[in-house]
């Protein structure tokens, strides 16, 4: 009787073992080979920037995306435009106020698969210490030990304060938000 209890014991075992969620590929983001940029209408043109300190956790398995953590933890005073005069406005209070919250946080739990290499993962934006969902597009392609990822997401500036007193004939209200990542594992 005992050896019978011992063998649906480690049969129920090996039956859990297969069915059991397979675990997430850590990914560690080259930040010499990324970039997570920004562009907003600005005018009659576009005003395009790119953040220069972020970095990025990713635990993503393409067999079970729902099981992806995703976060970013950006330095909003990073941003640069290349342009002295948004360069030096935007870590200002009525911008990001980098000397109140140095710090922007987006956090993603599970992907959804749209169609081959293109998933969706739905998030939460944090700047200037608000939230606001965020959904990321992103594609992914993984060679062997090496993924790059290109993805955008979309915010309006207002819902987070970002430049409040400044309209949209001046500075756009929507802003693009692109990353351009190679990961490895």
């Amino acid at each position: 009787m005992p050896m019978k209890n011992l063998a649906i014991a480690f049969t129920c075992a090996l039956a859990l073992t297969a069915i059991a969620p397979a675990s997430a590929d850590t990914w560690t983001v080259n930040p010499d080979q990324s970039k997570l940029s920004f562009e907003v209408q600005q005018g009659d043109g576009a005003l395009t920037g790119e953040f220069q300190t972020w970095q990025a956790s990713i635990d993503f398995d393409v067999n079970a995306p729902g099981s992806a953590k995703i976060s970013a933890r950006i330095n909003p005073a990073s941003a640069a435009t290349g342009n002295p005069q948004f360069d030096t406005t935007l870590p200002a209070k009525d911008w990001f106020d980098v000397e109140g919250f140095p710090e922007a946080e987006f956090t993603a739990e599970g992907a959804s698969i749209v169609e081959g290499n293109s998933y969706t993962a739905d998030g939460t934006l944090t700047i200037k210490g608000v939230s606001h969902p965020v959904t990321l597009d992103f594609t992914l392609e993984i060679d062997g030990d090496t993924a790059k990822a290109k993805g955008t997401a979309k915010l309006n500036r207002l819902d987070y304060a970002i430049g409040p007193g400044v309209g949209a004939d001046t500075v756009g209200d929507i802003v693009t938000v692109s990353l351009d990542l190679t990961a490895t594992r």
